[in-house]
């Protein structure tokens, strides 16, 4: 800009003012810059919402799905905070929220590849897919973050411009857009209206439309239905947007037609858990034990199950999620006379090279992790510990922290990344099993 703006002048003023221009134009880095110039930087904005609409204008006759998409109608803390595991990290914010700026910021100091790149975002915006050479202009908007963020990432069209699941030989996402006017639905026979074509899609009542980005949850991506003993037939949808009757628009419309949310709850409703006592079964791990003891050694299995529902937890991300699973050998009196601790997860280095992860423990499954503890001399073993604890987000190296805080403008930004980093890498309880010999 400053460059294009200099030739100009060069070829208007006299020599001897060029040095003085030169001189004040170096005030104005850092400076906003006049709308005309802004608008010519902003034209790959455009270009996006030609094709994927911003939310902001479907709010005009979807203002329910809209405010529920945004948070504001669910404005407890737990939102307002943008998301510990027992919150929300709601999909309006996959480009304003913090929590996302600091993993993304991580992440690109391993020096990721531009295919790389892409992939990551594929998700977070999946305009991205149509419009591969933005990915760097989205980035830069995610990492300036706040008001800079302009394009938009999980929006409306994001969602109703998929018709479908595709094989795809880089890994997941699965998602199959169709960008155009038309945005698609699970309505067989959808109103006519004077805004945009709208058709039919049978993926919008299928489990694999959520697994084409959150493929941890389920054993087959392209399964319509979740495979389960007590929840047959149930798709992710049944519990994640919770059902009622009305109309999709505030304008017109059938009022009995069903209808889902679109803020898509998650743990933040701990209700949905307690009271379905199905759900507790079927959902959280469970960890039992096989062990051998001898004199001083003991040996043995950590047994993690998790049930009939093809569901992982926690949280809805598939690849940053860490597990660890810990052995500990305890006395009489309580002292730890040996312990073991296995780590489950990619590191930051590792995130988007190389297969897909395996999912800690998926649905039907037992993951067996071996173990052997020695007790001291001298000791007697009397209680053994098996815990499965998580975090969501891999705890950095030192180097990796300390390199993407450099990048920030100012202490302020360092301290809120730094306390991001701690409590999401922080492990927390998920279940336990003691034993005693």
């Amino acid at each position: 800009m400053i460059s294009i703006l200099s030739r100009y002048i060069i070829q208007i003023l006299p020599s001897f003012s060029i040095i003085v221009v030169l001189f004040l134009m170096e005030g104005w880095i850092g400076m906003t810059i006049p709308m005309g110039f802004a608008m010519a930087d902003e034209d790959w904005i455009a270009e996006i919402e030609k094709v994927f609409i911003p939310s902001e204008q479907c709010k005009q006759c979807h203002d329910r799905h809209y405010e529920e998409w945004k948070g504001m109608r669910e404005q407890t803390m737990d939102l307002k905070t943008f998301g510990r595991v027992d919150g929300a990290l709601l999909h309006g914010t996959a480009f304003s929220s913090p929590v996302f700026k600091t993993v993304l910021g991580l992440w690109l100091q391993t020096e990721p590849t531009q295919e790389e790149r892409t992939r990551c975002l594929s998700c977070h915006a999946p305009s991205v897919t149509a419009f591969p050479q933005h990915t760097d202009r989205m980035i830069n908007q995610i990492m300036q973050g706040g008001k800079q963020v302009k394009v938009e990432g999980i929006g409306c069209a994001a969602c109703h411009l998929i018709t479908g699941t595709q094989e795809n030989p880089n890994g997941h996402p699965t998602f199959k857009l169709e960008p155009g006017p038309t945005m698609y639905g699970s309505y067989s026979e959808p109103d006519e209206n004077l805004v945009h074509p709208s058709g039919q899609a049978d993926i919008y009542r299928g489990a694999h439309f959520c697994a084409s980005c959150h493929f941890a949850k389920v054993k087959d991506v392209f399964q319509a239905k979740i495979p389960g003993e007590i929840l047959k037939g149930t798709i992710c949808q049944d519990c994640h947007m919770e059902q009622s009757t009305g109309s999709s628009t505030s304008q017109r419309g059938a009022l009995t037609r069903p209808i889902g949310r679109h803020w898509f709850q998650g743990i933040v409703i701990p209700g949905i858990m307690l009271s379905n006592r199905n759900l507790q079964a079927e959902w959280f791990s469970r960890v039992d034990l096989e062990v051998k003891k001898t004199d001083a050694t003991v040996k043995g299995e950590v047994l993690v199950r998790n049930g009939a529902l093809p569901h992982t937890f926690p949280g809805g991300d598939p690849v940053l999620k860490q597990f660890f699973v810990t052995v500990t050998l305890k006395d009489q009196k309580g002292n730890i006379l040996d312990q073991k601790q296995e780590r489950f997860g990619k590191t930051f280095e590792e995130l988007l090279r190389g297969p897909i992860p395996r999912p800690f423990v998926n649905g039907g499954t037992t993951r067996h992790i071996p173990f052997s503890l020695e007790a001291k001399p001298g000791t007697v073993p009397h209680l053994l510990e098996a815990s499965v604890s998580y975090a969501l987000i891999p705890e950095p190296q030192k180097v990796l922290q300390e390199k993407y805080l450099a990048t920030l403008a100012n202490d302020k930004e360092r301290e809120a990344a730094e306390n991001i980093i701690k409590d999401y890498s922080a492990p927390r309880l998920l279940t336990f099993r003691t034993m005693t010999f």
